[in-house]
């Protein structure tokens, strides 16, 4: 699998994150907050999958253009960055050997946490 660093959805993640638009949630809370399928397919549909691939740290440039499975490793919900999606994005991409992708979410979750701390 060809997965890099999607370098748009990365820094569209940064600009969320700068802006404050970030859920402060705990790690395993990604299964419940991250989009159903019914979501994605409503934003792909409103928007476009330029759009829907800024949501994402991985694209797999094996995959077509056009196509949900062109994109990896979700971060938010389409109008948030969430703690915990960049987690769980940093974790996978830890186990599948998908260091730029690692390295940025792990980028984003410092930048998240000083948010928090900020904040509080």
């Amino acid at each position: 699998m060809a997965v890099k660093l999607n370098k748009t959805g990365f820094t569209h993640a940064m600009e969320l994150v700068e802006e404050g638009r970030c859920v402060f949630d705990e790690r395993d809370a990604w299964s419940e907050h991250q989009p159903t399928t019914e979501q994605e397919n409503e934003f792909i549909q409103k928007h476009g999958y330029r759009e829907f691939g800024k949501w994402h740290l991985g694209i797999d440039e094996t995959e077509p253009e056009e196509t949900k499975a062109r994109y990896k490793f979700p971060y938010g919900d389409f109008k948030d960055v969430h703690r915990c999606g960049v987690l769980s994005a940093e974790s996978r991409a830890g186990q599948y050997k998908h260091l730029d992708i690692e390295d940025a979410a792990a980028h984003l979750h410092g930048m998240i946490d000083a948010m928090a701390q900020v904040k509080s």
